[in-house]
């Protein structure tokens, strides 16, 4: 039977990120998205001026409503980028609405990076988002996240595996078994994850591309989510996710494509679903 996730993400209408990302990319493994756009903008915040924004906080637990009035049932329930703690009560609301004995909840806490929290939010989101990510069974913090979600003063890398490990079962301790840690690196040449799988620890590098790209963390995430999904391990699941992501890093930075516009993913596609196939045998 067809795998079903609920993808639950804002909408920019250019500029690829969020769930312009999350529904193509896991759709190309073949999985069905059901989405819930948490606001529509024009374009994404980062790098633009001018965007227009609309709220679409009320319309949130109505789709809820009206999906279980149908009976659906998913595989997954994925949430991104939440703009107010309204979104994320309402978030840990829908969770308990959709959760089943069978299904997984996957949680991307967007809200920081380069070592800052995104100015939009307020001192304290952080303590939000902690509470959504202790319903999640997996979530993909990077380094700056990951330090405001434990509390802990964000710090620059090169990084060592015991800061690295402590930080990993620190985020386990808030309620997730299974911790994918993006942004991760201990030397100038190499940058990749680390992943915690109810207690084992992997580390997944790659050679390092120079630059800041929108968008790579909707498609990393989302990625990963199709892998596991798909019936992969979280480590080979966050190596498919990672092999998607450099490429189409790669291939944007080739094209000279303004970075603000997002990364050319689409181009790997066909090969990502490729990739899942192998990684079977």
């Amino acid at each position: 039977m067809q795998k079903r996730v609920a993808a639950i993400h804002d909408i920019s209408c250019f500029g690829k990120c969020s769930l312009t990302v999350a529904l193509p990319v896991i759709s190309a493994a073949g999985i069905e998205v059901s989405v819930i756009p948490t606001a529509v903008l024009s374009t994404h915040t980062g790098g633009f001026t001018g965007f227009t924004y609309r709220d679409l906080t009320d319309d949130i637990l109505p789709v809820v409503q009206h999906w279980q009035t149908l009976d659906l049932k998913f595989d997954a329930i994925y949430s991104g980028f939440l703009g107010s703690f309204k979104q994320i009560d309402i978030m840990a609301e829908v969770f308990g609405k959709l959760r089943t004995p069978g299904n997984l909840i996957l949680v991307d806490p967007v809200m920081a990076d380069n070592g800052k929290l995104y100015s939009i939010f307020p001192s304290d989101f952080p303590e939000g988002m902690k509470k959504l990510c202790a319903y999640a069974d997996i979530i993909v913090p990077n380094m700056t996240e990951a330090a405001l979600l434990v509390g802990d003063a964000y710090h620059d890398g090169p990084y060592d595996k015991r800061c690295i490990e402590d930080i990993l079962k620190r985020l386990a301790d808030i309620g997730p078994q299974r911790v994918v840690l993006t942004g991760v690196y201990f030397d100038d040449a190499e940058l990749g994850a680390a992943i915690y799988d109810r207690g084992e620890i992997t580390y997944l590098l790659s050679p390092r591309i120079e630059g800041y790209y929108h968008g790579t963390g909707d498609l990393f995430a989302s990625a990963l989510l199709a892998g596991v999904l798909d019936g992969l391990t979280l480590a080979d699941s966050a190596g498919a996710a990672i092999k998607l992501t450099v490429e189409s890093i790669e291939r944007t930075r080739q094209a000279g494509t303004d970075v603000r516009f997002g990364v050319n993913f689409e181009a790997g596609l066909a090969g990502f679903a490729a990739e899942l196939k192998a990684r079977h045998s």
